[in-house]
């Protein structure tokens, strides 16, 4: 575990030595984030953790998995769980990225709910396990859609962005429906961003889905019509 604690403790280090105190409450407000920033902006943050993955490689699954969790559940600044996703998804540890890291990615879905975490984790970690283990990621999400927390449902709605032809065409539908009723924003402006993004692929089958599917919100049907003149 020496590998992961050395990297968190560079990591966190790292991020200290390019806080900025002047940029950190606009960060903080835009983002409506209880977590305080540090105001270390991305075109900063991606070189030094770029960096410093390299510097410290972590040589098996348990020191990866343990340094990710570390820097997400000890977090101070949100930047930190900037960098537990960023650690989650570098291409070093590709290798690993299988159905056995759901429950870490779930963890971090309802515990950091809000969009500029969820969205990554869904559409960039859940979504390339999905497509590769779709027999048993397919019924996960399944139950996701119908599940009590809000960020569990937009995950099974959103996780195929940018799948393209790739798309489980029965999985969208199912999610979406069984979240059509519910008047909830992200959930409602998800729905429209993974029929809008699949429109990209599948024009007609998203223009069908819509007319056959008039519950849509206002807000749902205007995402997912924004790029095909409706």
């Amino acid at each position: 575990m020496d590998e992961a604690k050395s990297l968190v403790s560079a990591v966190r280090n790292g991020l200290a030595g390019l806080a900025d105190p002047a940029k950190a409450p606009a960060m903080r407000a835009y983002m409506k984030s209880e977590m305080p920033y540090l105001g270390v902006q991305k075109p900063a943050r991606a070189p030094l953790l770029k960096r410093l993955f390299t510097e410290h490689p972590l040589p098996d699954r348990v020191s990866f998995s343990t340094a990710v969790l570390t820097l997400w559940r000890e977090a101070e600044f949100r930047e930190e769980r900037y960098a537990a996703i960023g650690l989650s998804g570098h291409r070093a540890y590709a290798r690993w990225q299988d159905s056995d890291l759901l429950g870490l990615y779930e963890e971090m879905i309802v515990t950091g709910a809000w969009w500029d975490y969820v969205d990554e984790v869904a559409i960039r970690r859940v979504g390339p396990i999905l497509r590769a283990e779709p027999e048993t990621v397919t019924p996960l999400m399944l139950t996701w859609a119908y599940d009590e927390d809000l960020w569990r449902r937009r995950t099974a709605v959103i996780c195929q962005v940018g799948a393209k032809t790739g798309t489980d065409t029965d999985l969208l539908t199912r999610a979406v429906e069984a979240n059509i009723d519910d008047r909830e924003f992200f959930l409602r402006k998800g729905i429209g961003w993974a029929l809008r993004e699949y429109a990209k692929t599948e024009p007609d089958w998203v223009r069908a889905f819509v007319t056959a599917h008039p519950a849509l919100s206002t807000l749902s049907r205007r995402e997912a019509l924004k790029h095909l003149g409706g």
